[in-house]
């Protein structure tokens, strides 16, 4: 395993984040994997190397916080691993159940910390931006965490640039904690983030940790085609098919297929090798059901892509709608 810092800051993280929104209980999404079938995952991800573990409050309404907290608890030396979860989604019905107002902010965390079973939150996100809550609100809600030691970094996920410069500007300006993270939707069929949010993350030594680096295993080479719900995923998922649903998409992942077909290596390897390649990514989010989609990330490492078939998977690529930050089903991964 390789590592680095995240971002500016000091935390020592792998080159590759466990993502645990597939740990939980299948009641909440029938691809999701009971407790007992998570554990393998968990053991495998840390006898790789890997440290850092990024789950949500609203996985598995809850459940996954539980799940990652039993398994990392029994398994993984505590002062090495980075335990990473997120705050706005609202996992149950009522007022001040989601958002990110001070009141839900401060609830959520406790939440968090017991479900997870740890005195300390590694790195606090929010999932999205709660346009309706004032930005100082907010920030001010997640210093005090800080202050109060129950969370030690905070990160931000999907939103405009714009919002992201904002929000840094805010923190400065009144001495708070600063986010060290941005957790965005960044892969080889989905590059919009290139015009101006890693720009500004590279400028400001924000750490980029990209969410859906296979775009929801498209880019795995399983799929014979757009629209392919072949996968219990994708057949009760969907977001891939509202997503990737461009002839563009398809002609990138022919260009994976041929990339990796020529190296003699599965798609997946050659997909992750590129955005490993990208100067500004920290850390993918890598979902894994099946032990091997593990190994392949973890092989993706070894992996150096030269100038031409960087090429070969960029040129097909077409601008697109922004996704993911606001739009339908956003609110799902």
């Amino acid at each position: 395993m390789k590592f680095t810092r995240l971002g500016n800051s000091g935390l020592q993280i792998s080159r590759l984040t466990l993502g645990c929104m597939s740990y939980g209980t299948p009641d909440w999404r029938p691809w999701v994997l009971d407790s007992e079938a998570s554990r393998p995952f968990f053991e495998r991800a840390l006898e790789l190397g890997i440290n850092v573990f990024d789950t949500a409050d609203m996985y598995s309404n809850g459940v996954g916080e539980e799940v990652a907290g039993r398994w990392l608890k029994e398994f993984a030396n505590r002062d090495e691993i980075v335990i990473a979860t997120k705050v706005y989604f609202p996992h149950s019905e009522g007022p001040n159940r989601g958002g990110l107002s001070r009141k839900h902010i401060q609830q959520a965390a406790e939440a968090s910390l017991r479900r997870l079973g740890v005195d300390t939150i590694d790195l606090y996100q929010i999932h999205r931006l709660d346009r309706e809550t004032p930005i100082e609100e907010t920030l001010s809600a997640l210093d005090q965490l800080v202050r109060d030691g129950k969370v030690r970094y905070i990160g931000a996920s999907s939103m405009y640039a714009y919002e992201l410069m904002r929000a840094l500007s805010v923190s400065e300006r009144n001495g708070w904690a600063r986010f060290i993270s941005m957790q965005n939707h960044y892969n080889l069929v989905y590059r919009e983030e290139e015009r101006e949010m890693l720009p500004l993350c590279a400028e400001e030594g924000i750490g980029v940790m990209p969410w859906s680096p296979l775009a929801r295993g498209m880019l795995a080479g399983t799929r014979t085609k757009l629209g392919d719900d072949s996968t219990q995923r994708s057949a009760t998922d969907g977001l891939d098919q509202l997503w990737y649903n461009e002839p563009s998409d398809w002609d990138v992942v022919e260009a994976v297929k041929s990339v990796a077909g020529e190296r003699g290596i599965p798609p997946a390897r050659v997909a992750m090798a590129w955005l490993l390649a990208k100067p500004v990514v920290s850390s993918p989010i890598v979902g894994a059901t099946k032990l091997a989609h593990l190994d392949d990330a973890v092989a993706a490492l070894e992996i150096e892509l030269s100038e031409e078939e960087m090429s070969i998977l960029e040129v097909p690529y077409r601008p697109r709608q922004v996704i993911g930050i606001g739009h339908p089903g956003s609110a799902v991964r």
